[in-house]
């Protein structure tokens, strides 16, 4: 028995709306993503009856959509892919490598976002190479 509140339940719901309102500036993709989502294991898909060998109870189970962005499709998948990343850590403690830049930087850092986010994320791999090249680097 479901309890919680599903992105299908919202397409259902206020989709036909939304679709009316954005009509003409929603492609036939994201269309299709809506309309699979809407679908995903409910009579509209087909099913099959599972029948237990033992007690003999049977249940129906309604076909899946399969979409890559069905949240019920890939939620497994995505649990799986995200344990295995889980076991390539380290057993160290991680923490978030943050840069500070004065104001009038800050300003052009917001103008130019990939230039200069590319040039501190190289000048800290290089630092880093260095390091690793080097370790009594930082003793000096």
């Amino acid at each position: 028995m479901r309890t919680s509140l599903e992105v299908a339940d919202i397409f259902r719901s206020s989709g036909p709306a939304y679709r009316a309102a954005h009509a003409g500036h929603l492609s036939l993709g994201q269309l299709k993503v809506m309309t699979a989502i809407e679908n995903c294991r409910t009579a509209a898909l087909g099913g099959h009856v599972e029948a237990c060998d033992d007690c003999g109870h049977w249940r129906v189970a309604y076909n899946s959509c399969r979409n890559r962005h069905c949240p019920k499709c890939q939620g497994a998948a995505a649990r799986t892919w995200l344990a295995a990343r889980e076991a390539d850590l380290l057993p160290v403690d991680y923490f978030h490598v943050v840069f500070t830049l004065p104001n009038e930087v800050a300003d052009i850092a917001c103008q130019n976002k990939a230039v200069v986010y590319d040039l501190l994320f190289r000048a800290a791999a290089d630092t880093m190479l260095i390091i690793a090249a080097d370790p009594g680097t930082l003793a000096r």
